[in-house]
């Protein structure tokens, strides 16, 4: 799949439309089967994503906890948004990352499966390189913000591990 990218000789200044549907979402991160909670990729520039969701309403979503699905789990949905943002601007897949920092976190409802309809998951790339990135994201029912925050993610190393030394 060859992914339409910008670079930094010619930085996008209008998000792009292109609608990535979940197939296209599976092969770009490490997510698979029920863990990939993404629906789809509405618009992406150079600095943004908006992606869109309905995985919240499905009882198989593994990150319910006794029936209910916390405003916190979120963070989930934005990380895989942060994570498609970086494969779609490298025009390769995302490589595994951690997320070690998260600042500024406001969830603004409990639960996150009372929402009705979809949710919008928009992040934002504030700064980073090739190893690391920090994001600011959102996560919107309809135009009602249900969470915020910022997050830092590391990535883990290009090729194969080095080996370890005694």
């Amino acid at each position: 799949m060859r992914i339409p990218h910008s670079s930094p000789d010619r930085p996008e200044t209008e998000p792009k439309q292109l609608q990535i549907d979940q197939d296209g979402i599976r092969q770009l991160i490490p997510h698979a089967g029920a863990m990939c909670l993404l629906d789809r990729v509405e618009a992406w520039d150079a600095t943004r994503i908006r992606c869109a969701s309905a995985s919240h309403h499905r009882a198989d979503n593994p990150l319910r906890h006794a029936g209910s699905l916390r405003a916190i789990c979120g963070v989930e949905y934005a990380a895989q948004a942060m994570a498609l943002h970086g494969a779609l601007g490298s025009g390769q897949r995302s490589r595994a990352g951690l997320l070690v920092s998260l600042r500024s976190v406001v969830c603004a409802v409990a639960h996150l499966d009372g929402e009705p309809g979809e949710l919008t998951v928009e992040a934002e790339r504030l700064l980073g390189d090739d190893e690391r990135a920090m994001y600011a994201f959102r996560v919107l029912a309809g135009k009602r913000e249900l969470l915020s925050g910022r997050a830092t993610v590391v990535l883990a190393a290009a090729g194969p591990a080095a080996p370890r030394s005694r």
